[in-house]
């Protein structure tokens, strides 16, 4: 009696919350393109002035100098007669990384308000925040680096507010049968924008002016608001549209997670709980690599494989489609070997975890002995995004797993490790490779392998998939 709701199937694809998927998907899509157009847009915006020798140090200049000179334009003309600015090196990863530190100020709060107030209103206006903005850079480049840097640090903590807010969402609408395929249908916006970015960007640049790169996607992301705030509802119970028959599965499938307003987080219980830790340790080490790859891909395309800007930003792109489809298939294998009960969902989550983290670093480790082989060269960049998006299989919807009630509130701690583990790895790139570049990519590369296997090993040891103790029902009348 008590296993039927759980095994009753309801609508498949056709259902709402694959709908939802679908636009959360858009979402994602809409919001990488967004943090991304800078990485392409820069290429020209710079062209001619710090971009021979993007990455030697003796060139580089005081940093001071940097910041105070770096507003000017020089009054050249490159494509669609945009204006080009003598942003050193130095004030461009400046620039890269204001963006991270706006999404780690917001990622915490904005995943715990989201859980009292509703992530709808919140999710929508992070992402219109953000599309605002990035209409707003092409203006901002020409008043000064320092308000670039201001509107990309507060783009960064509309961005948090986002994405933070969709496991709120999740925990609400998704079957515990059906995460891992609607999760990895919507994060796969995020592999599917970066393709689209990368692939278009330099001909946008080209035929139009680097500045209609920030008005397109801008203009894209308000579209998505409104069909956002028009179409995406909290929960299932109050969404107009959904049918009795898939809102009954849907509830009955989480009764026994149900959740009531809650006004505080067992801070203690979280911080002594291994399992989180393990989930926490998994998001540093994905990110590690994934910041590297998505940041200097095309420079490293770019100075190993010789070719030129147009070439480098097609080549970028393909690790991504690559990236989007092995997040789909990865959700969809994933809930087969549950549904089918051919593995538990601890063994389910670290199979992918292991996937998603081992298979990258071999690739990684392999880039430095094959730099002579263009093919090849290829090949592995393709695979390492490809492979390291298993894991969104893996720990990264985990939380929905140990902790239900507050997975918006700690995928927001996650990301924060994700994205420290971010600025540190694109520093130490620059760091490395200014000082040397054969040997600078091969350590960074071996770096990043360490990294992995480390998280990896902390995962397999400590990672849990039941429902921890403190985040049962039972347990919210204390700290």
């Amino acid at each position: 009696m008590d296993k039927e709701p759980s095994t009753r199937k309801g609508p498949e694809f056709c259902s709402l919350r694959y709908g939802l998927a679908l636009i959360m998907h858009f979402s994602n899509f809409t919001m990488i393109t967004q943090r991304v157009s800078l990485s392409i847009a820069i290429i020209a915006m710079v062209n001619g002035t710090q971009q021979p020798g993007l990455f030697n140090a003796s060139t580089e200049r005081p940093l001071a100098f940097t910041l105070n000179h770096s507003n000017r334009s020089i009054k050249e003309f490159n494509t669609g007669e945009a204006s080009v600015y003598e942003w050193s090196p130095e004030t461009q990863g400046i620039i890269f990384s204001s963006i991270n530190y706006g999404i780690i100020l917001t990622l915490i709060p904005s995943g715990y308000l989201a859980g009292i107030f509703g992530a709808k209103q919140m999710l929508g206006a992070g992402l219109l925040i953000s599309s605002l903005l990035t209409l707003f850079t092409p203006l901002a480049a020409d008043f000064g680096v320092i308000l670039v840097i201001v509107i990309r640090t507060v783009q960064g903590m509309a961005q948090g507010m986002a994405w933070t807010g969709q496991f709120t969402i999740w925990a609400k609408w998704a079957p515990p049968l059906e995460r891992s395929k609607l999760t990895s249908i919507a994060g796969s916006g995020a592999a599917f924008g970066s393709f689209i970015i990368l692939c278009v960007g330099g001909l946008i640049s080209q035929a139009l002016g680097w500045p209609f790169i920030f008005y397109i996607f801008g203009s894209t992301g308000c579209v998505c608001c409104l069909l956002w705030f028009t179409v995406i509802y909290d929960d299932p119970l109050h969404h107009p549209c959904i049918t009795a028959r898939e809102k009954e599965h849907i509830v009955s499938s989480l009764a026994q997670q149900s959740s009531s307003p809650r006004r505080s987080v067992p801070i203690k219980a979280m911080v002594r709980c291994l399992p989180l830790w393990a989930i926490f340790t998994g998001f540093f080490s994905h990110f590690w690599l994934c910041t590297i790859i998505i940041t200097y891909l095309p420079t490293y395309i770019s100075s190993v494989l010789h070719v030129n800007i147009r070439d480098s930003g097609v080549l970028s792109s393909l690790p991504f489609i690559a990236a989007s489809s092995c997040t789909i298939l990865g959700g969809q294998l994933a809930d087969f070997l549950l549904s089918r009960k051919l593995l538990r969902l601890i063994t389910v989550r670290k199979l992918f975890s292991s996937l998603g983290l081992l298979l990258p670093s071999l690739c990684a480790v392999a880039l430095p002995f094959v730099a002579s082989s263009y093919i090849t060269t290829i090949i592995l960049l393709i695979l390492i995004p490809g492979t390291s998006n298993l894991c969104d299989s893996g720990f990264i919807i985990n939380t929905l797993d140990v902790a239900p009630r507050y997975a918006s509130f700690l995928m927001g701690i996650s990301r924060g490790f994700g994205l420290i583990a971010g600025i540190i790895s694109s520093t130490a790139t620059g760091f490395l490779i200014s000082q040397d570049s054969v040997s600078g990519w091969r350590n960074v590369f071996f770096l990043a392998a360490a990294v992995n296997i480390f998280g990896l090993v902390f995962y397999l040891t400590f990672g849990q998939a039941e429902i921890q103790d403190w985040a049962k029902e039972r347990t919210l009348t204390r700290l």
